[in-house]
């Protein structure tokens, strides 16, 4: 292959993009489109970089050593990254390479002031900009300037903000190589920014134009106020001026480069982020890049205007999933979902046209996650979105209505979990033998068992029963006796609870395992999943293996965001659960488990006592009290239940995922797949066809992996439309201090105490009385809330896991807070008002 040093902007196009980097294949592209103009250049490629880098003895090796810091090890990064920076700049531009760079600026013509800007393999891609990491200088003039600046570019590859921005996208330093692109500078009457979609909502219809006079560095970086103009279906409908008084531009050129945006957008396939320049009156363009921020749109199909609500948001697991683990989810759940971003999404535009339906989904939306229910008002009040249907036209009711009555007998309870546990035994024989078509189709088959399960009425009879007592006894005892959130006390150490069970158990291991210090000492040290092959060598050993072995036959198929199949398990990964185990040996005395459920159960009973004896003293007290003991044996009998069903759902997949890595260990020795995890990539209906045909598309899973990638940068809305706005919703409260964080009340008290922010799992560091602040919880989390004194999560609702668990541990919470992990610094101290839902940030 020949090398080039040198091609001109006109040579190349959006496939080059590893020979000129990101901003010369997406220049060069547009200088082929014939109604852009883009200043005349030519781009110096990574050939040269290439080049001047073998020029210095041992500078790969020091790239090498950078490529290994981790992203939080700034000084390390600073320093070495500052060291390689002046190492490239002191490196002599070779005399054929520096003659090829100064020939293509002398045909472009010598005199006259350049732009010499940094072009990278990994910026402009539709996962990363890399917008402002790397350098670009303008009004160079000269070669020996020239050849000087494309030098300064080449090393601000390396600048940290560079290498930290790559190291949080997974981009190693070593994969990416620098090109330059040198233009001729224009000098426009006015230049700016624009986007093809609204960068703050999303939304793709909407223009969003940036101007400012003269050139458009100062409104790059944050100088000047710009004037702003929104442009929409092809009119101005909304100004605001910066500061010059004189508008940049008239509305007609505004709507003339709106136009010419959206050829833009239309030639690449997806929104863009453009830098424009007004030059006489002809607009040309110096640089288009996508916008990596904006969160995908579903494909409805049709052009009809549709709004989707995050599935996620409800599962409490709003992290992006991989095709098999979406795949799974779909075929266990009735209501149909679209996909977006590695997340899944349900179409509730029906619900909310229709009059009859709308009033009941938007209460059930609210109970759920109010802010949720905020964002669909926002999109009804406008009143030109969303099509009204007749009554007529109304979708199927709501599962729900009053549930029928039940009596509260536990043996209902024990009949659902034996039959269910019996079920997934069952199911794990059945499928032992199986393998190749038979065993995918046996899973297909199989999930209809599972849902039947599920979605049993009777199952969901129990649980709705005690539901609906929960909000019975919180609405009434508030109304008789000006007792707020009684239920929260009233369900405390309630039989059944398979999820705060395992917490409570884990501190039971801790037990085991406390007495031995030869084990405490190793487990200290453990740094792989293969430990507990280990731990019989020492003394206590075996003892501590057997309790962490049986904790793991009881809930190894559980892990952080369990809803997805492809996650690894705690069975898989039993080196996760250390630190946690270690935290309880560190926190708790012996037998703390048993006092905790035990002390939990004494105050429900108190609480229960207390609350009949002040509705026996008021008017019509007998029936008032007959009839809240009724319903407060219905809640502490079945809520319990309500973390079941999710339960005996993971037992089953983890069923399933067992023996599709196994038959995926086959395909790999067959050599159909590269590596068994492979799979994850694939839809299930995919995965079918390639266990079948013995036949794999190696580039679809390569794009899959780097769409996952993407995605897994994105934050899913709780409301998302068709046209790509993203809705959050507010809490329109007034009856909360300034400043504080507004949230939804789930579990009673007011707590103070040192919040702890924790984004992973594997990485919590707690001690009693601190505050758990993180993004959301699901019933993996449930270990670290037996240390916890309070929660604060940034989604979730009354009913949801976190909720449930943290009333039953009975610790303040609140829920719903919006970008609580960002407003809340680790270490602050910080007061949870879990009765009134919000949080004071004290210092």
């Amino acid at each position: 292959m020949s090398v080039r040093y040198v091609v001109g902007l006109d040579e190349v196009d959006a496939a080059r993009v590893a020979l000129v980097g990101g901003k010369g294949a997406h220049l060069g592209e547009l200088s082929r489109m014939t109604d852009v103009r883009v200043p005349a250049g030519f781009c110096v490629t990574t050939d040269a970089f290439r080049r001047v880098m073998a020029e210095a003895p041992g500078l790969d090796d020091e790239v090498r050593q950078l490529s290994r810091l981790e992203p939080d090890d700034r000084e390390a990064i600073s320093t070495l990254s500052a060291r390689i920076r002046r190492t490239i700049e002191g490196i002599p531009v070779p005399g054929d390479l520096a003659a090829a760079i100064t020939g293509a600026h002398a045909r472009l013509g010598a005199e006259g002031a350049y732009a010499v800007r940094s072009s990278a393999t990994a910026e402009d891609l539709p996962a990363a900009s890399f917008a402002g990491q790397q350098d670009t200088y303008l009004n160079v003039a000269g070669p020996a300037a020239i050849l000087h600046h494309v030098s300064r570019c080449w090393a601000s590859l390396f600048t940290e903000r560079a290498v930290t921005y790559r190291r949080r996208n997974g981009i190693d330093d070593r994969a990416v190589r620098m090109a330059v692109v040198v233009q001729r500078m224009v000098f426009p009457r006015a230049a700016g920014v624009l986007f093809t979609a609204d960068p703050v909502t999303g939304n793709r219809k909407v223009t969003s134009i940036e101007a400012s006079p003269g050139l458009g560095e100062a409104l790059v970086s944050g100088l000047v106020n710009p004037d702003v103009y929104t442009v929409r279906d092809g009119a101005v409908v909304a100004g605001v001026a910066g500061d010059d008084q004189r508008p940049a531009l008239t509305h007609a050129q505004v709507i003339r480069l709106a136009q010419l945006g959206r050829r833009i957008e239309a030639h690449f396939g997806r929104p863009q982020d453009i830098e424009w320049c007004l030059v006489g009156d002809e607009f040309q363009v110096v640089q288009s890049r996508p916008i990596t921020t904006l969160f995908p749109v579903p494909e409805s199909g049709d052009r009809e205007n549709r709004v989707y609500v995050s599935v996620g948001h409800q599962q409490m697991m709003t992290d992006a999933m991989k095709p098999l683990g979406l795949s799974f989810w779909q075929m266990t759940t009735p209501a149909p979902m679209a996909e977006a971003g590695g997340r899944l999404f349900v179409d509730v535009t029906q619900r909310l046209a229709a009059p009859a339906a709308r009033a009941a989904f938007l209460e059930l939306a609210g109970r759920s996650d109010p802010l949720m229910a905020d964002a669909l008002r926002t999109v009804l009040d406008r009143g030109d979105f969303i099509r009204p249907l007749s009554d007529e036209g109304s979708p199927a009711p709501l599962p729900g209505g009053p549930t029928a009555p039940i009596e509260p007998d536990p043996a209902i309870v024990t009949e659902l979990i034996e039959r269910g546990e019996a079920s997934v035994a069952a199911a794990g024989r059945d499928i032992a033998a199986l393998s190749g078509p038979a065993l995918l189709d046996f899973i297909r088959a199989d999930i209809q068992e599972l849902r039947r399960i599920l979605f049993d009425p009777r199952s969901h009879q129990v649980f709705m029963s005690a539901m609906e007592a929960t909000w019975w006894l919180n609405e009434q005892l508030a109304a008789w006796l000006g007792e707020r959130n009684a239920a929260d006390t009233l369900t405390q150490s309630v039989p059944n609870n398979i999820t705060s069970e395992m917490g409570l158990a884990l501190l039971d291991v801790a037990d085991v395992i406390r007495p031995h210090a030869d084990v405490v000492a190793f487990l200290r040290q453990v740094d792989d999943d293969r430990f507990l092959d280990e731990l019989p060598r020492l003394a206590g050993g075996r003892e501590a293996r057997a309790a962490i072995e049986a904790w793991l036959d009881r809930y190894g198929m559980r892990c952080v965001g369990e809803i997805d199949i492809t996650r690894p398990r705690w069975r898989e990964r039993p080196a996760t659960l250390v630190p946690l185990i270690l935290g309880n040996i560190r926190n708790f005395e012996p037998g703390a488990g048993a006092r905790r459920f035990e002390q939990g159960r004494q105050e429900a009973r108190k609480k229960e006592r207390e609350l009949l004896e002040r509705l026996r003293a008021l008017p019509d007290g007998a029936a008032r009290a007959e009839e809240t003991k009724r319903r407060i044996d219905l809640v502490r009998t079945f809520i319990g239940y309500r973390e079941y069903p999710k339960y005996g759902m993971v037992s089953r997949y983890f069923v399933y995922k067992r023996a599709l890595l196994a038959e995926a260990e086959r395909l790999v020795a067959a050599g159909v797949l590269r590596e068994r995890e492979d799979i994850f990539y694939l839809t299930f209906a995919e995965l079918h066809d390639v266990v079948r045909t013995k036949r794999v598309d190696d580039e679809l899973i390569g794009r899959r992996k780097d769409a996952f990638r993407s995605y897994q940068a994105l934050t899913p809305p709780r409301v998302l439309t068709s046209e790509g706005e993203a809705l959050a919703g507010a809490y329109r409260r007034a009856d909360v201090p300034a400043g504080a964080l507004v949230g939804v009340p789930v579990s009673a008290g007011t707590v103070e105490g040192r919040a702890r922010v924790i984004l992973d799992l594997a990485r919590a560091d707690l001690e009693p009385g601190d505050i758990l602040v993180t993004a959301h919880t699901d019933p993996s989390w449930t270990p670290l809330f037996v240390t916890v004194a309070g929660l604060v999560t940034e989604v979730g609702g009354v009913m949801t896991h976190g909720a449930v668990i943290a009333r039953e541990y009975g610790l303040p919470a609140v829920v719903g807070v919006a970008d609580a992990t960002r407003l809340i610094r680790d270490g602050q101290r910080v007061r949870v008002h879990g009765t009134d839902g919000y949080i004071e940030v004290l210092a």
